[in-house]
C-alpha cells in the first residue's frame, strides 16, 4: 500500500513545484503514481513589469526642490496613518479555480460584512480536480470580496480584503 496524501501535503507539493519552476514532480510508489506538472506560463507574467521603469523615467523631473517641500507634509500625515488599519489581503496560495462555497446549493463560507478568525475557512480553490480549503491567515471582517465564484485565480492573488 502507498502513502496516502493529505490536502495540505498536495498543496505545499503544488505550491514548491510552482515556486521553484519545476516542469515536472513525479513520485511513484507501490500503488500511487503522483504527477505535479508545473505552469509553464509563469515566467511569461515577469515581463509584465517591464512598465515599471516608464514610471522611473517619468519620475525624475526637474521639480527636484519643490519636492522636499511635498515629503515634509505627508511625514506629518503618516503619524495619524498606523492609527488607522490597512486592509490586509487573504491570497490565494495555488492557481485554480475559485469558489465561495463548498458547492452550488451550499451557503458561501464568508460574506461582506462577516467577522472571520484566523484559521477559519474562507474560501476554496480548485487545483488539480483537488478542492482546497483555504483558511483565513489573519482576523479580521470581510470588506470586499475581490473574485467571482467560479473564476480563475493565480498564485498570491488577493481573493478577500479585510479590515
Amino acid at each position: 500500500m502507498g502513502k496516502e496524501f493529505s490536502v495540505a501535503e498536495l498543496a505545499a507539493l503544488m505550491e514548491a513545484v510552482h515556486q521553484q519552476r519545476i516542469g515536472e514532480l513525479l513520485y511513484e510508489t507501490e500503488g500511487v503514481r503522483l504527477r505535479i506538472r508545473g505552469e509553464q506560463k509563469a515566467p511569461e507574467v515577469v515581463p509584465v513589469a517591464a512598465p515599471v521603469p516608464v514610471a522611473v523615467a517619468a519620475a525624475p523631473a526637474p521639480a527636484a526642490p519643490v519636492a522636499p517641500a511635498a515629503p515634509a507634509a505627508p511625514a506629518a500625515e503618516a503619524a495619524p496613518a498606523p492609527a488607522a488599519k490597512e486592509p490586509v489581503y487573504i491570497k490565494s496560495p495555488l492557481v485554480g479555480t475559485f469558489y465561495a462555497a463548498s458547492g452550488p446549493d451550499k451557503e458561501p463560507y464568508v460574506s461582506v460584512g462577516q467577522p472571520v478568525q484566523e484559521g477559519q475557512t474562507v474560501f476554496i480553490v480548485e487545483s488539480m480536480k483537488v478542492m482546497n480549503e483555504i483558511p483565513a491567515d489573519h482576523s479580521g471582517t470581510v470588506a470586499e470580496i475581490l473574485v467571482e465564484n467560479g473564476q480563475p485565480v493565480e498564485y498570491g492573488q488577493p481573493v478577500l480584503r479585510l479590515e
